[in-house]
């Protein structure tokens, strides 16, 4: 099995960003994800800056993809994505069609990301006819969903032609919106935000009546408001998934990739507490939920 760092879903100061890579540089992570996912207007690291990351980074020996935008809103945007698209070199992570039909135009390679809507066979197939090396299953399916799936896939005869991957630690993006959520938490028009989204590098907290945290608010993300642990789960991916991806939370999502490893076979189970994590949506079960 293979690990991956995923691309950062929060807006984080520049310095922590080239922190954190350098780290990844040298952990066990097979690969490392770049990019930014979730709004253009967070430029502390410019496309020209992913670019010259991902030079860097490939140095080490990992394969770097880079990440597309999951919604496109602007012309800027579309000028942005051909950049990623014709990069020359790395292999790209499409989070919307349209980077789907600009790599299929080109008859490029790409990973289908798990903000696309992907859910049977017969929209895997045509992905895979367009160029789709490598799908990442939407974060709220379960793995008997995966099962029956990748046995329909079998039944259509491309079951092996493509690599399966799994988001199996962080807080999971549930729904996008083109309201950006953090600045109208602070009473700000989005095209007047100020990026203050920076003020929250792991996102702001959203607090049910019972005081339960139920969600995790990141510009135009929501998120879960507990952290997706499969950590325990990695005996069950066994046969079905190729790549286990960590979303980046901090600067010790690194090491969250040891422990990951170390754990692959149930050997060295991970500590996690019902009121911080949960694996409901693995187990089919409400997601909030952590199944032991």
């Amino acid at each position: 099995m293979k690990y991956a760092l995923g691309a950062i879903l929060y807006y984080w100061q520049k310095t922590d960003v080239e922190a954190f890579y350098q780290a990844a540089s040298q952990s066990s992570a097979d690969i490392v994800y770049l990019g930014e996912t979730v709004c253009s207007k967070r430029r502390a690291i410019k496309v020209g800056d992913w670019l010259d990351l991902a030079k860097q980074l490939a140095a080490s020996g990992k394969q770097i993809v880079l990440s597309t935008l999951a919604l496109i809103q602007a012309p800027s945007e579309l000028s942005e994505l051909k950049r990623y698209v014709e990069n020359g070199e790395f292999l790209l992570e499409a989070n919307d069609l349209g980077a789907v039909n600009m790599a299929a135009d080109r008859h490029l390679p790409f990973v289908a990301g798990h903000a696309l809507n992907c859910y049977n066979a017969h929209t895997l197939r045509l992905l895979h006819k367009q160029g789709m090396m490598r799908w990442c299953m939407p974060v709220e399916l379960s793995r008997d969903w995966l099962s029956d799936l990748l046995d329909q896939c079998d039944a259509l005869g491309f079951r092996h032609q493509f690599e399966v991957e799994v988001l199996g630690y962080g807080h999971l993006p549930l729904a996008y919106s083109a309201r950006c959520f953090t600045a109208r938490s602070e009473n700000r028009a989005k095209d007047e935000c100020e990026t203050c989204c920076i003020k929250y590098p792991q996102g702001r907290v959203m607090l049910s009546q019972e005081n339960q945290q139920v969600f995790v608010l990141n510009g135009i993300q929501t998120m879960s408001g507990y952290c997706y642990n499969l950590g325990n789960e990695l005996t069950s991916m066994q046969g079905l998934v190729d790549i286990v991806r960590l979303s980046p939370q901090s600067l010790d999502t690194v090491n969250m990739v040891e422990r990951f490893r170390a754990n692959e076979q149930g050997q060295a189970p991970l500590a996690l507490t019902q009121d911080a994590d949960c694996n409901g949506y693995w187990r089919r079960v409400a997601g909030l939920e952590l199944v032991s």
